[in-house]
């Protein structure tokens, strides 16, 4: 039974939260003539409803009335924020970008197979111009323009209405279980020839089981200590591979590096090995709302990172090709290690293979951290029910992180190869809406607080999307049949479903709400008001 001093207490707080909305509108009024008639706009589609409130309120879901509740003083208050402690710095996000992008030269090892060295080598410097720096240029804008857990998701929400930011919601994590579904394979795929009975049979299940459980408890212990072992994990990984740089220096033959035939060319698995092994810039946007000072730290973190992906491919793949005569057919997963043992000897091999279980130890954890973290803002949004947003003791997203996992055990018995190609489609579609979603919100919101803002305009904008599109579409142009029908599939699922989750959401059978921790966003000539 509620005490009056505990009653006496909940009506002094509520009367000091009224206080500070009173004061919140005065203060709008004096900033803003038009925000003083305090007309809420709130998103469905396209349309925009406008209606007049008394004072400010939290975002609650459509339809729904705001009935204000009242926290006791010994209530604890669960927020999406973190803690400050819990904040990532800049060198734990520059490592998570670089693992939720690449983790090192593990799995380039195919665009020689499929291309020769010096197809390979030129497509590890074009492709990242063409394709890394507009991505991640676009993601530093929008990231900071919204710097909140639902990422991608939100940009698409605010420029194409809710139901669009949903199937990127629904894409976006797909692609993003089915490209971790793929690191307990590289772990394994280089651990085999070491140890064979983890080719395949019960003991190759086992391991993928161990592996999945280990690190999914590693994400559930909290996002900070991901970043430092990312940090770790990622110095631990590039270090031999310096090493084996200097041992091959007396075998370099630079006449290998221009090795090409046209005719000969692979150029589906050429294109969907140079785009898995160079996209997933984006999914870091999922956690900037655990970034401390995401709107400076955001940007410089995404600057460096694509500095280090790009020369972590490109130095290996050099060593590799120019030091050791070429064979083609032995291109292919976990050939690194075969390479080290050429130069330097057992050794060294082993000093790769641990380096790759390493490297798909922080690449699994980076992924998983913004898979569950995605879902979790999806949740904040109220696109999801109300579970989805529950975060465990160490302020991670408990729901989300098993959902993940899950997923990535189910996939888990797909080749290399499957994974990337389904893994691809999906991604581009997701990316197509980004764009779009990216030029639009610079046309809808001329005028939004950018703390890091593309030079170039509307136009600018545009063009810079042109290069990257293309690539997209001849990705998907080159995609197998089989292929294109599982993408589809997954991609119609979505098409259904957020409607489905709507009508749970009207018949009250889950409990959906949108986060009053968010900042409302409104409609004032063309900005953006957080």
């Amino acid at each position: 039974m509620t005490t009056k001093s505990e009653t006496k207490s909940s009506i002094e707080v509520a009367n000091a939260q009224q206080q500070v909305a009173v004061a919140e509108k005065k203060t709008s009024a004096l900033s803003s003539p038009t925000t003083a008639q305090n007309d809420k706009f709130v998103q469905n589609g396209d349309d925009q409803k406008v209606r007049d409130l008394p004072q400010r309120e939290a975002t609650i879901p459509m339809g729904e009335c705001n009935n204000a509740e009242y926290i006791e003083i010994n209530e604890v208050v669960s927020s999406s924020r973190a803690n400050n402690d819990r904040k990532l710095s800049l060198l734990p996000l520059v490592f998570l970008i670089f693992y939720e992008v690449s983790g090192g030269p593990f799995g380039v090892e195919d665009t020689v197979q499929a291309a020769g060295p010096l197809l390979a080598l030129v497509g590890f410097l074009v492709f990242p111009i063409i394709w890394s720096v507009p991505e991640a240029l676009i993601t530093a804008e929008l990231g900071t323009m919204f710097p909140e857990n639902s990422g991608y998701v939100v940009w698409v929400s605010s420029a194409l209405g809710p139901y669009w930011g949903f199937q990127q919601g629904w894409v976006k994590w797909l692609s993003g279980v089915i490209d971790n579904a793929l690191y307990p394979v590289l772990f394994l795929d280089y651990l085999k020839s070491g140890v064979p009975a983890l080719g395949g049979g019960l003991p190759r299940v086992i391991a993928v089981i161990g592996i999945t459980v280990v690190l999914t408890y590693m994400n559930y212990r909290g996002l900070t200590i991901v970043g430092w072992v990312a940090v770790l994990l990622g110095i631990l990984s590039i270090l031999p591979f310096v090493v084996m740089g200097l041992i091959s220096i007396p075998k370099l033959r630079p006449t290998r590096w221009l090795v090409m035939d046209v005719h000969s060319v692979d150029w589906n698995l050429y294109l969907n090995t140079l785009f898995w092994n160079l996209n997933y810039w984006d999914s870091i946007s999922t956690l900037v709302g655990e970034v401390h000072n995401p709107k400076k730290t955001l940007p410089k973190a995404l600057f460096y990172a694509v500095i280090l992906v790009v020369l972590s491919y490109f130095f290996p793949l050099l060593v590799g090709t120019g030091a050791v005569p070429l064979e083609r057919d032995l291109w292919t997963d976990g050939y690194f290690s075969d390479i080290a043992k050429i130069l330097g000897g057992v050794w060294l091999r082993w000093w790769i293979q641990g380096a790759a279980a390493l490297s798909n130890m922080g690449t699994f954890v980076a992924e998983m951290s913004s898979d569950s973290f995605q879902l979790l803002g999806m949740a904040e949004r109220g696109m999801l029910p109300e579970f989805f947003a529950k975060r465990s003791r160490h302020g991670t997203p408990l729901v989300g992180i098993l959902l993940s996992a899950s997923g990535v055990l189910l996939l888990s018995w797909m080749s290399f190869q499957e994974i990337v190609a389904a893994e691809n489609f999906l991604y581009c579609f997701g990316m197509i809406l980004e764009f779009i979603a990216f030029v639009r919100l610079r046309i809808k919101f001329p005028n939004a607080s950018r703390p890091f803002k593309i030079p170039g305009g509307t136009i600018g904008a545009i063009l810079l999307c042109m290069p990257p599109t293309i690539l997209v579409c001849v990705v998907l142009a080159f995609s197998t049949v089989k292929v294109m029908i599982i993408s589809l599939a997954a991609i119609a699922i979505g098409l259904v479903m957020q409607p489905c989750l709507k009508h749970i959401e009207k018949k009250k059978w889950l409990k959906f709400s949108i986060s009053p921790d968010l900042p409302d966003i409104h409609r004032d000539n063309g900005t953006l008001l957080h």
